[in-house]
């Protein structure tokens, strides 16, 4: 008989394979799996809350906790910086599973700074069928479309280092095979 232990899942793949709604759907089916908060340097935005939907903090904090080693992984994007706060994964792991919804260079960085993540992709039946996704969403431009379109190739080309490969072709169908993937790691052997 195995011991059940907490785990930290990573779900990566491209902007519109449905990443949000995977965690959303998981997270809401499974209530001992929460959501990891980001840390951000970016203004709250109307109706955010901090420790809720981000740890908002400024460029000098976010750089001191850069050089303590206090991120899982971090980047900065349009003059602002994100990161996955490394004391807040690791106390809620003591109760809780935790879900990491970050790129794939992001997830690359958690398993390197935390090898037992595990790494989920999650992909699209096509590249057609993303790009149909982006646009109906109605969030984006043409021309933003095009530039996310562009970069589908390298994170795609990133896939060979994710533990697991799940197509999102079905909603209810993909969140069930990782809830199978979650049920499985979290009763291996230690």
């Amino acid at each position: 008989m195995s011991n059940k232990r907490n785990i930290l899942i990573v779900l990566s793949g491209p902007s519109g394979v449905g990443k949000g709604t995977v965690a959303k759907m998981l997270v809401k089916r499974n209530p001992c799996i929460k959501l990891s908060v980001s840390c951000t340097t970016r203004s709250p935005r109307e109706g955010e809350k901090d420790g809720i939907d981000y740890f908002f903090t400024d460029r000098n904090v976010f750089k001191e906790k850069i050089n303590q080693g206090g991120f899982l992984e971090y980047s900065e994007h349009f003059e602002n910086f994100y990161g996955t706060p490394k004391d807040f994964v690791l106390n809620k792991l003591k109760t809780d599973d935790v879900l990491l919804e970050i790129d794939v260079n992001g997830g690359l960085n958690v398993k390197k700074n935390y090898p037992q993540a595990v790494l989920i992709m999650l992909l699209p039946p096509s590249v057609e069928e993303l790009h149909r996704r982006l646009t109906l969403r109605h969030t984006e431009s043409e021309e933003k479309i095009n530039l996310r379109m562009q970069r589908i190739n390298y994170e795609l080309g990133k896939k060979d280092f994710y533990d697991y490969l799940v197509v999102n072709d079905d909603l209810e169908l993909t969140v069930s095979k990782i809830e199978d993937i979650i049920n499985s790691e979290k009763s291996r052997i230690l």
